[in-house]
C-alpha cells in the first residue's frame, strides 16, 4: 500500500506538532510539510504535491476557504480535509463549495481522523456527524422561497425609490403592512435591508 503523503496547515504550532506526532506513529502516513496559513499552503502544496491537505479555516494572511478555492483554481492536486473547531453554516458550506473533500472537527477521536484521511486520499467525502446534519438540512431547504405577487409589487416600488409611506398610499394599505411585507421579503431573500433586497431580486430575475 502506498504511503499517504500529508500537508498539515494550521496557524498553531502546537496543533501541527500534535498532528505530526500522531501520524508519525504509523508507516501508513508521511507528513511531507507544514504551513501556518493559506498562502504558505498554496506554495508548499504546489511543490510537495501531497495526497491529502489537512486544512484549518481561521488563519491569518489567507484563510482556509480562500486557500481551498485557489488550490482548485490553480489545478494543484491534493484532496483537502478541513480540520477545524468550527461547524457553523457560514464555515461548513463555503468550505465544501470551495472544493473540500471532507470536513472534520478537531475533537474527533484519533481513529476517526485516520479513517477520514484514508478516505480523503481515495477522494471520498468525509463529514463529521454534526457537519453532515447541517449539510442535509441545507439540502432539504428549497433553493429559493417564492415571493408573493404583493411582495414583488412592493419591491418594484422600493426599486423605484418609494418610501414606506408612499408605497402605503399607492397600494391603499398601512405603513405597518408595508413593513411586514418587507420583513418577509428580507427573510425570503436572506438579505439585511432594502438595497440588498432590490439587488438580490434583480439577480434572481424577479424584477424586470
Amino acid at each position: 500500500m502506498n504511503t499517504i503523503r500529508l500537508l498539515i496547515v494550521d496557524d498553531h504550532p502546537v496543533v501541527r506538532d500534535g498532528l505530526r506526532g500522531m501520524f508519525a506513529e504509523s508507516s501508513e502516513f508521511e507528513v511531507v510539510g507544514e504551513a501556518a496559513n493559506g498562502e504558505e499552503a498554496l506554495a508548499r502544496a504546489a511543490v510537495l504535491q501531497p495526497d491529502v491537505i489537512l486544512m484549518d479555516l481561521q488563519m491569518p494572511v489567507v484563510d482556509g476557504v480562500t486557500a481551498i478555492r485557489q488550490l482548485s483554481e490553480r489545478g494543484i492536486d491534493g484532496h483537502v480535509l478541513v480540520l477545524t473547531t468550527y461547524d457553523t453554516d457560514r464555515d461548513v458550506l463555503p468550505a465544501l463549495e470551495a472544493g473540500a473533500t471532507g470536513y472534520l472537527l478537531k475533537d474527533a477521536p484519533r481513529e476517526e481522523l485516520l479513517r477520514a484521511v484514508r478516505a480523503a486520499a481515495r477522494g471520498e467525502s468525509v463529514l463529521s456527524p454534526s457537519v453532515a446534519s447541517r449539510v442535509l438540512d441545507q439540502m432539504r431547504q428549497p433553493e429559493h422561497e417564492t415571493l408573493s405577487a404583493r411582495e414583488i409589487e412592493i419591491l418594484h416600488l422600493v426599486a423605484n425609490g418609494a418610501t414606506n409611506r408612499e408605497i402605503a398610499e399607492r397600494l391603499f394599505i398601512s405603513e405597518t403592512t408595508v413593513k411586514t411585507h418587507l420583513s418577509h421579503v428580507f427573510q425570503k431573500l436572506d438579505v439585511p435591508d432594502r438595497a440588498a433586497a432590490v439587488g438580490e431580486a434583480y439577480r434572481r430575475g424577479l424584477l424586470g
